[in-house]
């Protein structure tokens, strides 16, 4: 195929990549996604490059991790001269649209999308910054607690449903218009969810899909001096221990986050018609992710932040079947390689970005050519930290590390639930020293600091100066031309049901 494809991105929120090993768990009711990942390349172990919804989602548009492009935690701003996957791809010719969530913090809530189609979910100024210099404050009016699991059931409908339900509407009109229009000109939609996220709440059809027999957690809760120092702030951020969490609780919270899961198939099983429908779907590649994890309940913990496997790990296949054989690939990937691949399948040069990006280009993954030596990395400098925490995913090692808290060596091989840290034991010295001298060489972790406690100042002033006198919130308002929908005296009827009309006869 020599014309250039078009692109539809799905990503979704909080769905824990451990669930998608090679496609859905065999207990997971998605059709959908099941037909999918059988029929696209499947990265078994893909991470995001920081496990919380702002950075995780920048590092995904720019390529770049945080302490590159300065969004460390979800009320950081993306500066407005960072190109994103969508300016190189309205450079190369391409329409660019955003349905959904994208969790933009700022002025600028397009980042090089023509359009977005709904505004975003959560907001766009800096009130959830966090304070560094109170590690000990839990600043309770935005940080998770323990209620998502407590409170979990099933609804008719949700400020997260009500959301979710109008990205899918938006964005199956707008695949009917591209359908009617100039097909010559290519597309890249991105249509992004707020599911499978907390608040655990589920209508009751998917509800009804599972039963009280869902699978619980492997490894349960630890005692404090079996969790790591990063983990056991993390219980104190959601409050843990103001909660009892029964079985009852933890399998009621992981149903519904499954039938939320279901939900979300149903929504991209219509949008998948759609783009069938419209003729456009032998051309288009597709790409789903998540942006992070979820703990669902493994170790005690639940959310994201973490770096432990559920947290970290995200789905991604690549279904283009005209292009790419179906596979499996076992290599570490990371969302920070989306970017030089979309540029590359658009036609461009992945080694020649405007910018240092830390992903790498998947086309040689995706063409069957093994890489063995994928390093993958990924940092944390939000709330439950007390310093910038990094993480090295090489081969069968994972590596953790933080000035406070120090190393942690695991051997996702012999290890995969992580209960037995090697750091500091006898016969993995010189791993350990590897993985520091390479980390060494690619942090200034002292500066990387230094940063972060910079950037948390300003906004909190700015913050605090912009929520006195007159507000002007940055959030992005869709613009829906009324008058230039449906029928109107200025428009010619007949022209307007012909144009509108797919296909036409």
């Amino acid at each position: 195929m020599t014309q250039k494809p078009n692109f539809l991105i799905f990503m979704v929120d909080q769905l824990a990549g451990t669930l998608f090993a090679d496609g859905p768990a065999d207990f997971l009711h998605a059709p959908a996604l099941r037909r999918l990942s059988n029929e696209a390349v499947n990265f078994t172990n893909a991470y995001c490059a920081s496990p919380l919804c702002t950075p995780a989602r920048a590092s995904f548009m720019t390529g770049q991790l945080p302490s590159r492009n300065g969004v460390y935690d979800n009320a950081a701003e993306l500066a407005a001269d960072i190109p994103t996957f969508a300016h190189y791809l309205r450079q190369a010719g391409y329409r660019t649209m955003l349905s959904g969530k994208m969790h933009f913090v700022g002025a600028d809530q397009l980042h090089g999308f023509e359009e977005r189609l709904t505004t975003d979910i959560y907001p766009a100024d800096f009130g959830w910054t966090p304070d560094w210099t109170r590690p000990d404050e839990r600043i309770d009016w935005w940080y998770h607690n323990m209620s998502s699991v407590t409170n979990a059931g099933v609804a008719a409908t949700t400020n997260q449903l009500e959301f979710d339900d109008d990205v899918a509407y938006q964005a199956k009109t707008r695949l009917y218009r591209l359908a009617r229009e100039d097909r010559q000109t290519p597309f890249c939609l991105t249509v992004s969810f707020t599911h499978p996220h907390d608040p655990y709440v589920a209508r009751q059809r998917f509800w009804d899909l599972y039963d009280d027999e869902v699978p619980m957690p492997r490894t349960g809760e630890l005692s404090a001096d079996q969790h790591d120092a990063h983990s056991r702030r993390l219980l104190a951020v959601s409050d843990r221990a103001n909660y009892t969490i029964s079985d009852a609780h933890i399998r009621r919270a992981r149903r519904a986050y499954f039938a939320n899961v279901s939900y979300l198939d149903s929504l991209i099983a219509e949008i998948l018609e759609t783009l069938k429908a419209g003729n456009l779907d032998e051309n288009t590649v597709i790409v789903f992710c998540s942006d992070h994890g979820d703990m669902l309940g493994e170790r005690g913990l639940w959310y994201k932040m973490s770096f432990h496997e559920p947290s970290i790990r995200v789905p991604l296949f690549v279904h283009a079947p005209g292009r790419f054989r179906p596979s499996r690939v076992d290599e570490p990937v990371s969302t920070l390689d989306v970017l030089p691949t979309l540029v590359e399948l658009a036609g461009g040069d992945a080694d020649d970005l405007a910018d240092d990006i830390d992903g790498a280009s998947l086309v040689p993954l995706l063409n069957g050519r093994h890489q063995p030596n994928r390093t993958v990395l990924a940092e944390f400098a939000a709330e439950g930290a007390v310093d910038p925490l990094i993480m090295m995913r090489d081969g069968r090692y994972k590596y953790v590390f933080g000035n406070a808290d120090g190393a942690q060596l695991f051997d996702l091989s012999d290890d995969p639930q992580e209960m037995r840290d090697l750091a500091g034991l006898d016969g993995h010295t010189a791993t350990v020293a590897g993985f520091a001298d390479a980390a060494a060489a690619r942090w200034d972790l002292a500066k990387f600091e230094a940063d972060v406690l910079a950037s948390q100042r300003r906004r909190r002033l700015v913050y605090d100066a912009l929520r006195r006198g007159r507000y002007q919130p940055w959030d992005f308002q869709p613009h829906d031309p009324a008058s230039e929908r449906y029928m109107r005296n200025h428009l010619d009827l007949n022209e307007l049901e012909a144009r509108s009309r797919y296909p036409r006869e």
